[in-house]
């Protein structure tokens, strides 16, 4: 749900610099006794109803639970262990809640050592095969890649016999894409290689949270432990800032670090001596002193190397990007600082749509997450981070731009913090009931806006997909619930509960234990219509084609995910009725829809794409596949033709490439692919679904000014200048 946060995992962030030697060679995890102290605490709060919303006993029936989420876990695809390892696995089925209790680890850690043995055994023999002459691609043959209901291979032959059929599909994409058979080799042989080694450099931690994951997602799909790394990677994606120097870091396929993203406003953009491209080798802390080695490093102990307090040195031993292997290096010296992240904060815009004769301007306000500093907001810092006064800022700039509407647009919004949910409601409604919250004691509390007046009073639509969750359906079912805007997009994803941030330090001994965060799903909230969004979501007003099934990816594809229930409604008046208007705006969309050709594409690749979504293979014959191929091309060249036809974009426009490439991201070039994501972010191409609801919402606001009659059914009040508010 949160694709745009992935990058947030690998800023460099603050804390304070240690003196650190390189990290030693992989060796075969262990348990510690600290992450047995964590199990045994975690244990505690998930077994218990003051703590957790629907606690379940550490007994047999959820030991059986947590084994199969964490084979699942280790090998989901069933490509690399055998059914002789899950045989011998299986004593652990109804034993992992004793093994807790005990806090005895090492079954967890046995069962990933042995995927980890079976992995080289892969990787080793997908070298091998790759060196014969194996690739006959004339065969009417298929690789069946969605293997969830698989059964695991008796023996090694039918494991051969899948990955076999995997490397040929590996290398007809690559010779699709162009590269010869030779190159084919090197890139896919490396491929391997570093897949190994990148699994063999898998800690102690990482097995361990994935452990605990197993063991909380059996209690419920939102419940999640986080280790002490992870946790602050989600305080910095929460807080919108960072101490650092400013730059995002990706691991190439030659081993090295190197920048992917220069971050405009941090040390590393504003001294003009880091770009997008160079390699770091070396690290070193202060103005002077030794530099620690870093080729062959995973990119977070790089990042927590390069990391410290605000107002501190640090050394980079720079390979510059055009720089060959062999090239001089650079000693590049940056004093880290607060880093604001821009890119996940609230954006704002202006679209102008037709409306008859004149011309409406439809102010946008892009909300990409409910973000919050909540260190700086209990500090009472004046200028504390937070996604309400983002959009109250916005807001204020949109109104002295005399905009006529307001869309707020929550798509791919999966969520944050709660009271941001509540606070930014009260920025559109006048004080009064914002969202329903149940405990596990069955108590309910209204959680309400208790400022009076509104910010934004007039024309409002939100606009929603799948992905939008948790705070999203909060703000949007209350917007719903009093009439105070349209909902227009795809149904929500549906998640209905609360989860708090458990501190596990605060029951440990000693002053820095380092037990990281347990994410436990504390209530259970309601709209404040007695209703639940949970696996029902939002239901729009006005919808689009639906992208996914909320069977495959929503609250209802958990199968452990709480029921849909319902409460009795809190108090609240209503501000308009819009069902007497929905269907003129049904019409007036569905004309428009076929009409306008970048709607009709989007459309029809929604169509597309849940039909290539529900195929579980591929055919592994070149003729056939460079026919789907010629066909996709054909496609996308018909349509930038009819573009510059239609005048959508200029006649020097080139389309971007969207083949298949058949490369992994670490073996892209990175300088190439930064300049691509560069001009796709300033690319003019208009968004079709904003651009639609702009129009429904600038449709609304013309039939309910001048159809007095109709306004006075939305708005039972009645008003001289009916609006939909």
């Amino acid at each position: 749900m949160f694709a745009k946060r992935a990058l947030l995992s690998l800023l460099l962030v603050g804390g304070v610099a240690l003196a650190r030697t390189a990290p030693e060679p992989a060796v075969t995890p262990a348990p510690t006794e600290k992450q047995a102290e964590t199990a045994a605490w975690v244990a505690q709060l998930l077994s218990n109803s003051r703590f957790h919303y629907q606690p379940l006993p550490l007994d047999d029936a959820l030991s059986e639970k947590i084994y199969d989420r964490y084979l699942k876990s280790l090998d989901g695809d069933k490509a690399f262990l055998l059914a002789s390892d899950v045989e011998a696995f299986s004593k652990y089925r109804e034993s992992f809640d004793d093994a807790l209790r005990d806090r005895q680890l090492q079954p967890a850690f046995d069962m990933f050592n042995t995927y980890v043995q079976r992995v080289g055994e892969r990787t080793a023999f997908a070298r091998e095969y790759l060196k014969g002459d194996n690739f006959d691609f004339t065969a009417d043959e298929s690789y069946d890649y969605d293997r969830e209901d698989a059964t695991y291979a008796m023996n090694s032959d039918e494991l051969d016999a899948l990955w076999k059929k995997r490397i040929k599909n590996d290398v007809l994409r690559l010779k699709l894409a162009g590269k010869d058979l030779p190159a084919i080799r090197d890139t896919l042989d490396k491929r391997y290689v570093n897949y190994d080694a990148r699994v063999r450099e898998i800690n102690s931690e990482d097995v361990f949270q994935t452990f605990m994951n197993a063991y909380a997602n059996a209690i419920e799909p939102h419940t999640a432990y986080m280790n002490p790394r992870t946790t602050e990677n989600f305080n910095i994606s929460m807080r919108l800032s960072l101490e650092g120097i400013g730059a995002v870091l990706q691991r190439n396929d030659e081993e090295m670090t190197v920048v992917r993203q220069v971050v405009p406003g941090g040390p590393a953009g504003l001294s003009g001596k880091l770009k997008v491209g160079d390699r770091i080798v070396g690290v070193g802390q202060g103005k002077q002193g030794p530099m620690t080695d870093v080729i062959g490093w995973r990119i977070d102990d790089v990042v927590d190397l390069i990391r410290g307090a605000k107002d501190t040195y640090v050394r980079l031993d720079v390979l510059p990007a055009e720089a060959g292997s062999d090239g001089p290096h650079e000693i590049v010296t940056l004093i880290r600082q607060k880093v604001k992240l821009e890119e996940q904060a609230a954006k704002k815009s202006i679209v102008e749509v037709k409306d008859g004769d004149g011309m409406r301007r439809i102010g946008i306000i892009e909300l990409p997450t409910f973000y919050q500093d909540f260190e700086g907001r209990r500090r009472d810092e004046a200028d504390y981070r937070s996604a309400t006064r983002d959009v109250a800022k916005l807001i204020e700039e949109l109104k002295a731009d005399r905009v006529d509407g307001l869309v707020v647009d929550l798509r791919d919004n999966g969520g944050g913090s709660l009271t941001e949910a509540i606070e930014l409601t009260g920025l559109f409604i006048d004080q009064g009931p914002v969202v329903q919250v149940r405990d596990s004691a069955a108590r309910v509390q209204v959680e309400s806006d208790g400022k009076s007046g509104t910010l934004w009073d007039g024309p409002l639509a939100v606009l929603t997909n799948r992905a939008s969750a948790s705070a999203s359906e909060i703000f949007a079912a209350a917007i719903q619930d009093y009439g105070r805007g349209l909902i227009i997009g795809e149904p929500t994803f549906g998640k209905g509960t609360v989860q708090n941030l458990v501190d596990l330090d605060m029951f440990a001994r000693g002053e820095k234990p380092g037990l990281g965060q347990l994410k436990l799903t504390v209530a259970q909230f309601f709209r404040i219509d007695g209703g639940s969004t949970q696996h029902k979501g939002v239901s729009p007003d006005i919808g689009f084609p639906v992208t996914l099934d909320a069977e495959d990816y929503g609250e209802s594809s958990f199968d452990n995910a709480l029921p849909w229930t319902q409460i009795k409604p809190a108090t609240f008046e209503t501000q308009a009725d819009f069902k007497p208007l929905l269907p003129l705006l049904q019409a007036k969309h569905d004309t428009r829809a076929k009409a306008d050709p970048e709607f009709r594409w989007w459309s029809e690749d929604v169509a597309e794409y849940r039909k290539q979504r529900a195929q579980t293979s591929i055919s592994l014959n070149e003729a056939t596949r460079r026919a789907e191929r010629t066909a996709q091309e054909t496609r996308r060249k018909e349509r930038e033709a009819q573009r510059k036809a239609a005048g959508l974009v200029d006649d020097d426009t080139v389309a971007d490439d969207v083949r298949d490439d058949g490369l992994q991201a670490d073996e892209r070039d990175i300088v190439a692919e930064a300049e691509r994501e560069q001009k796709a972010r300033e690319d003019d191409k208009p968004d079709a679904l904003l651009r639609e609801a702009a129009h429904v919402l600038a449709d609304a606001i013309d039939l309910l000014s001048t159809d007095r009659s109709l306004a006075a059914r939305v708005h039972p009040m009645g008003s001289d200048d009916a609006r939909t508010d």
